[in-house]
């Protein structure tokens, strides 16, 4: 199965990003977005919550299927708690390895135990690795999913980073609209790196602050852009 160089391009390639009419940033947006991805977690999850909470921020989860069945009560917390619920994938696999047929069935699976757990369904998608297939783009938008990447990353799925590397990477160069890509459980990376993660969100969240940058939703510039 071959790809499109801008699909395989998207996750740190602005112009590949852009050929393949996947969003990087938020234009526009006053703040920048914080999102999680590969949870629900046991104990990821809630460190983030609590430290979301206690410094008053947002962010936006992009959740696996098979990890929300397991604990679809924690992902009902998320929402509950003011944050944004997107989807992953069901399974954590590379597109690029699956025909479309299992892609569009990843992706009912995972939206619908979205949906059952919270009783909303997704509206925005991040394929694992941020990779899409040409397929899996299609299929994404054919579920009327928007496909979202980011401009700026932790890298804290790795196994010998710290707080203050990930904190330095997510926040070089840091503008207005941003998107910002952490990781909230450590089921697909370096075991316990959401420990790391979590002390890094707490000095990203000061240094945000510090900087007057507001912490925004995707859907709330969706919402914007529909009223002018």
């Amino acid at each position: 199965m071959r790809a499109a160089v801008t699909d395989l391009l998207a996750p740190v390639n602005r112009g590949a990003a852009a050929a393949a009419g996947v969003a990087r940033t938020l234009p526009g947006a006053r703040g920048v977005a914080l999102t999680f991805d590969d949870g629900p977690h046991p104990e990821g999850t809630p460190a983030m919550l609590e430290l979301l909470a206690r410094h008053g921020a947002r962010a936006t989860f992009f959740v696996v299927g098979e990890q929300v069945r397991r604990r679809p009560a924690l992902l009902a917390r998320v929402a509950d708690e003011g944050h944004l619920v997107a989807l992953h994938c069901d399974r954590h696999r590379l597109q690029l390895r699956l025909a479309p047929e299992v892609v569009s069935e990843d992706l009912r699976r995972g939206a619908a135990a979205i949906e059952d757990a919270i009783g909303a369904r997704a509206q925005w998608h991040r394929a694992p690795y941020g990779i899409y297939s040409p397929a899996g783009l299609r299929a994404v938008r054919e579920a009327g999913l928007a496909p979202l990447l980011w401009s700026r990353w932790g890298k804290d799925w790795r196994r010998l980073t710290t707080p203050a590397r990930i904190v330095a990477r997510a926040t070089r160069a840091l503008l207005p609209g941003d998107v910002i890509l952490l990781h909230d459980a450590d089921f697909y990376s370096a075991r316990g790196s959401h420990r790391r993660t979590a002390a890094a969100l707490e000095i990203m969240l000061m240094e945000l602050a510090g900087r007057k940058l507001a912490t925004v939703l995707p859907a709330e510039k969706v919402a914007s852009a529909h009223t002018g």
